[in-house]
């Protein structure tokens, strides 16, 4: 930029041109091209009739893909993490007790937003790696008496899927509390039924199961989580994640209170369609099925799966990293060897797995064969311990 004029020599930055990466790790996950067709389509008002119908729809698939009868069950605009704010922002009251796990990073991100909403926060522990224990988590309740229960459903940081959902809720319930889950990467991806197992509120994120770019994060709120949020006597802290405000927007009045993402909407409702088209339990099943493959042919390999099997994620592998092994250098080689992104550990276990995405549109079989072999030679050739020809063919057999 010359000091003098402000002007930019626009043929240094030159076209856009990211590298056409295959995204295996923990989020964004492939996009379909049919959700980036519908980002190109005409950008109509936020307010505009055919937009309005668009929301419409929109809600309707979510509630779909939630497995829940909500009315209250909508887009927020902006990131998982801002669906997130949204939901603990709004449904926790200065004053209040939220308990919170401490088995994830992101339990600890949901006690971080509880105590900016003014809350109070108590804690159910679990090690990393492991699920919440049923019986812990009574025990908490009893202990804390706590307004609100917010657990992690998969825990990106772990591999682990917490089971025993319907038992945490009905705990939860008979200390009248609401529960809030975390299912940014369970969404579309794993078992997720939230009405039938007493979710009061669920949170999640466009760019992991549903193969969608992030923008536009799915939350639904049950009546009773609502009616909360609505008879609050402090307005929540966030005047933009409001949802008694936002619920003029999304509700039936749609009214203006922001400008939402529309090609990000328009995004999210085609990713929407492709889980509707091939089914949620169908979808699910394929998560199971292809995240299977890629279990049997790490461990075909010689390597070690975080979470044991009866917590497994299949949607989030996270993969122990071998010995005198450096992850964050296998991540660069990944890249710039097969264009492969994979990720290392978060928190208390940064360095020590590797975690390996099996979502949405990247759960492909031909993603899988790629992704064990392009492992199994990065890690071969850095000195490792590991088998990558079984590793194949371990994958290969559990496709077929």
């Amino acid at each position: 930029m010359s000091e003098s004029d402000n002007s930019i020599d626009v043929t240094e930055i030159g076209e856009l041109t990211p590298p056409d990466r295959t995204l295996m790790g923990p989020g964004p996950s492939d996009v379909h091209s049919r959700v980036l067709r519908a980002m190109s389509t005409p950008l109509v008002g936020h307010l505009d009739p055919s937009f309005v119908e668009i929301m419409n729809e929109v809600q309707e698939l979510l509630r779909y893909t939630f497995r829940t009868d909500n009315q209250w069950t909508l887009p927020v605009s902006g990131t998982g993490s801002a669906a997130m704010e949204a939901a603990i922002g709004n449904v926790v009251e200065p004053g209040d007790t939220m308990l919170v796990p401490t088995n994830g990073y992101f339990g600890g991100r949901m006690a971080s937003m509880a105590r900016r909403a003014g809350g109070e926060v108590a804690e159910v522990s679990a090690p990393w790696g492991e699920p919440l224990d049923p019986n812990d988590v009574a025990d908490a309740l009893a202990e804390h008496d706590p307004d609100v229960f917010g657990f992690v459903h998969a825990e990106t940081s772990t591999g682990v899927l917490q089971p025993d959902v319907p038992e945490l809720t009905a705990a939860a319930h008979d200390h009248d509390a609401l529960v809030i889950a975390d299912t940014v990467t369970s969404l579309g991806g794993v078992e997720l039924r939230v009405d039938e197992w007493g979710i009061d509120v669920a949170y999640s994120g466009p760019q992991k199961c549903l193969s969608c770019p992030p923008g536009a994060s799915p939350l639904t709120l049950s009546d009773t989580a609502m009616e909360k949020v609505l008879g609050r006597e402090d307005e929540p802290r966030s005047w933009y994640l409001d949802l008694s405000l936002l619920e003029g927007y999304w509700g039936d009045e749609r009214a203006y209170h922001h400008t939402a993402p529309v090609t990000n909407v328009y995004a999210l409702r085609e990713a929407l369609r492709l889980v509707a088209e091939e089914g949620i339990e169908q979808r699910w099943e394929r998560h199971e099925r292809l995240a299977g493959a890629l279990k049997a042919g790490v461990e075909g390999m010689g390597l070690e799966m975080n979470a044991p099997e009866e917590y497994w994620l299949p949607s989030l592998n996270a993969v122990r990293v071998p010995e005198d092994v450096d992850d964050g250098a296998v991540c660069a080689e990944l890249l710039e060897r097969y264009d492969l992104e994979v990720a290392s550990g978060l928190g208390d276990l940064d360095g020590e797995i590797f975690r390996i995405g099996c979502m949405g549109y990247s759960a492909r079989p031909q993603n899988v064969i790629y992704t064990v072999t392009a492992l199994g030679d990065v890690l071969e050739s850095m000195g490792a311990d590991v088998d990558p020809g079984a590793g194949v063919t371990a994958a290969r057999n559990t496709l077929e």
